[in-house]
């Protein structure tokens, strides 16, 4: 096992940010508010104007992302990366939208529109979805509460209503430390989890029990300050699925398994106009790159796990009481 970060967390990357913000309220009897946004920044610069290399992977696609066409495309990332549930999509993206045209008045304007990147999972087990209690000005919030402190990790933001095999999930995070040639370098990840049946996990003993709960799904962000471009960082991405199915995933049917990886090195300078860009990127074929895809497999598997050991027991709607994982 490599090295762990000093916080072992995805704010080790140095300059990551992290913000939540959590709602909850019992509404009635049948129905209760259980959720929140989560929102990833690689800088606490201006992300529009000082981009980051970026890659994803979709390990399996039924998931409602928004963004990841032109990350792909253009292999930067210009806005945070948001996560929250799959109906408030379209409220997040609305709010993030809205704090980075506040914040850069040039956007639509005297240069190119933004792309901006929310990802998902369906909290809607213990969480009345159909409210779409989330609104723009939550994740405005999220973004203005981020801090490069240790991240609040369980059921908080995107996670609070979240369920991971079986036992209350939600957000985790981890890292790991390489030592190459007199240079370290961070790996940083940070998983929404809400997958998985208690007797599908392969590193704890569970007691079985049934839940009708949907197939469930994860959304995993690595943060690396490796000089990586975005084919690499597709590379790091991908190997998230061995980290996940580490864990005792199935990447079942019904569910979204997404990854982004990012790299705080080599940033774009949106306003630069000459025509050649340089930087010093790692070499495929030096050995640093297997420890970086170790690096990834590493924390993702940790992560998830911390997801569940930092929630705690949670009542949703219907009555619906998730425990917290027998750790």
């Amino acid at each position: 096992m490599l090295q762990k970060g000093k916080a072992n967390c995805i704010t080790d990357v140095e300059g990551v940010m992290v913000g939540h913000v959590t709602l909850y309220e019992k509404i009635d009897e049948e129905n209760t508010i259980c959720t929140g946004v989560t929102a990833i920044l690689p800088h606490g610069e201006n992300l529009f104007n000082k981009k980051t290399r970026a890659g994803s992977a979709v390990i399996n696609g039924f998931g409602k992302t928004a963004g990841l066409i032109q990350v792909d495309e253009l292999g930067l990332l210009e806005s945070p990366i948001m996560l929250t549930n799959t109906f408030s999509v379209g409220a997040v993206l609305q709010g993030t939208l809205q704090y980075m045209m506040d914040t850069t008045k040039e956007i639509g304007d005297t240069t190119s529109t933004i792309n901006i990147v929310v990802g998902e999972c369906n909290d809607s087990y213990l969480n009345a979805i159909r409210h779409q209690a989330i609104k723009p000005e939550h994740a405005i919030q999220a973004i203005k509460n981020a801090t490069g402190d240790p991240v609040e990790e369980g059921a908080v933001g995107a996670g609070k209503g979240m369920v991971c095999f079986n036992y209350k999930g939600g957000i985790g995070t981890a890292s790991r430390v390489i030592n190459v040639e007199k240079e370290n370098y961070t790996v940083g990840c940070l998983v929404l989890s809400n997958f998985g049946k208690r007797e599908e996990a392969l590193f704890a003993d569970f007691d079985k029990i049934k839940m009708d709960t949907p197939d469930g799904s994860i959304m995993i962000i690595i943060a690396t300050d490796a000089p990586l471009y975005d084919r690499q960082l597709k590379r790091l991405a991908k190997r998230c699925a061995a980290g996940l199915g580490r864990t005792g995933s199935h990447i079942d049917n019904g569910s979204g398994d997404i990854a982004i990886a990012f790299s705080t090195a080599n940033p774009y300078e949106h306003h630069v106009k000459t025509p050649m860009q340089y930087g010093n990127y790692l070499r495929d074929d030096h050995p640093v790159m297997n420890q970086l895809f170790q690096a990834v497999i590493e924390t993702t598997e940790v992560a998830i796990i911390n997801s569940l050991k930092n929630a705690e027991t949670t009542e949703g709607r219907k009555g619906r009481v998730v425990e917290k994982a027998p750790f």
